[in-house]
């Protein structure tokens, strides 16, 4: 992809993202950028993960917050992040995830709320994780 992305400018990021309306637009309406990824980036190359967060740091980086609101454990070897199942999930799971201690910011602001949504969990957990909405969301 060189000369037109340089290496500085080529970025990994996770699968899982959350965009603001015109950074998904700018996204949809690039042309250039995408052309030379869809190209050269074979096969094991990702539109999340590569194209999307190169794209970004190249043209848009400002509008970078350059961190995740999603909760992952990495914790463990491999490829793929921890599962969370039935046996995993209680409140106080939840809630150590939601508040762990850690400062972020948000809008410039500092918070203690740094996580708006968790992976990986496993289609048991579901029915519980529904039943903690009241007890840990408030709602």
């Amino acid at each position: 992809m060189y000369p037109d992305i340089k290496l500085h400018q080529w970025r990994k990021g996770s699968q899982w993202f959350e965009l603001n309306r015109e950074l998904a637009v700018k996204i949809v309406a690039d042309y250039s950028c995408y052309v030379i990824f869809s190209k050269y980036c074979k096969p094991s190359c990702y539109p999340d993960e590569h194209y999307i967060p190169t794209y970004l740091n190249m043209f848009h980086g400002e509008l970078n917050a350059n961190r995740s609101v999603t909760w992952v454990d990495w914790s463990r070897d491999g490829p793929h992040p921890a599962t969370y199942g039935i046996e995993n999930i209680t409140a106080e799971f939840i809630l150590s995830i939601r508040n762990n201690g850690t400062i972020c910011t948000y809008n410039s602001e500092p918070t203690s709320l740094c996580y708006l949504f968790a992976r990986k969990f496993a289609p048991n957990a579901l029915g519980l994780l529904l039943n903690l909405t009241a007890k840990v969301m408030k709602f």
